[in-house]
C-alpha cells in the first residue's frame, strides 16, 4: 500500500507523481491523464479550476470557501464503482489543482473527504479537506463558523469570509506579501518555528456590499495577510477599519 504524504501548497506535476511513487514507464500517462485514477488503494484528482482541460471539457470546479465543488468525467454517475469508492476509500484521496491547462504543474490540495455528493451527471462532489494529520493553514478555527450573508435580490448570496479562505487565492497572496501582518509586522514562524510556519489570516479588502456578481478576485489587489489579532480588530467595527486606519491606531 503506498503511503505518501504531500506537502499542502506545494506544486506537482504528473512526473513528479510518477517519481515519487515509482510508476513504471508503461504504466504511465493513459488514465493519469484523464482526471482522477486510482493506483493501489490512493485516489488522484488533477482537477483544472476556471480553466478548461487539456481535452477540451470546460467543467464548473470551483472553491466555495476552502471546500472544492468538482465535476466527475463525462457523463459520469453516482452510482458508478468509481465514484462510490470515494466515500469509504481505501486509502487517501489526494486532489490537485491548477488554473492554467498549459502549466504541467498542479496544487496539492490535500487528502479530499466527501462534504456533499450530487446524483447529477457528471456528477458533482464538494470536497472538504480537513485530514488532521496534513497542515492547512487556510483553515483557521477560530474563524466564524455560520459567516454573516449578504443577499441581493434571491440570486446572490455570498459568505463574507469565502474569498478569503480560498487556498489557491491564499497562495498567491501570501506568494507575494508573505506572511508577516501588513499591519503590526507579526510573524507566526519567527515566533513559534514550524508550529506557525504559513500561519496567518487573510483580509479581503473590499466591502462584501461593494462586491459585484460577476466579481472575480484578484489575490494581489484584494487580499492581504494580517495576524488574527489584527483581524479581528479590523472587523470589529461596522463599516470595518482599513488597514491604514488601524495601523494609524498602533501608533
Amino acid at each position: 500500500m503506498v503511503n505518501i504524504t504531500y506537502s499542502v501548497g506545494k506544486n506537482y506535476s504528473r512526473k513528479d507523481i510518477y517519481r515519487i511513487l515509482n510508476i513504471p514507464r508503461e504504466q504511465q500517462g493513459g488514465n493519469w491523464d484523464t482526471g482522477y485514477h486510482r493506483y493501489e488503494n490512493d485516489w488522484f484528482i488533477f482537477a483544472n479550476i476556471n480553466t478548461k482541460g487539456r481535452t477540451g471539457h470546460d467543467y464548473a470546479n470551483r472553491f466555495i470557501g476552502n471546500d472544492l465543488e468538482w465535476y466527475g468525467k463525462n457523463r459520469s454517475k453516482l452510482s458508478q464503482p468509481s465514484i462510490q469508492s470515494f466515500f469509504n476509500p481505501a486509502g487517501k484521496i489526494n486532489i490537485f489543482v491548477r488554473e492554467d491547462n498549459n502549466n504541467p504543474n498542479f496544487t496539492y490540495v490535500g487528502n479530499g473527504r466527501i462534504k456533499e455528493a450530487y446524483d447529477t451527471s457528471p456528477v458533482k462532489i464538494i470536497w472538504r479537506f480537513d485530514d488532521p494529520n496534513e497542515n492547512h493553514p487556510e483553515i483557521l478555527s477560530e474563524e466564524v463558523t455560520h459567516p454573516e450573508r449578504f443577499v441581493e435580490g434571491a440570486t446572490k448570496q455570498i459568505n463574507v469570509n469565502i474569498f478569503e479562505r480560498n487556498p489557491i487565492a491564499r497562495k498567491r497572496c501570501i506568494e507575494h506579501f508573505g506572511t508577516s501582518c501588513v499591519v503590526c509586522n507579526f510573524n507566526f514562524f519567527e515566533k513559534y518555528g514550524d508550529l506557525g510556519k504559513d500561519f496567518i489570516h487573510v483580509h479581503h479588502l473590499i466591502p462584501l456590499n461593494e462586491i459585484g456578481e460577476e466579481y472575480e478576485i484578484d489575490p494581489i489587489k484584494h487580499l492581504r495577510p494580517v495576524c488574527p489579532n489584527c483581524h479581528a480588530m479590523i472587523h470589529k467595527r461596522h463599516p470595518a477599519l482599513t488597514i491604514q486606519e488601524l495601523r494609524e491606531m498602533l501608533k
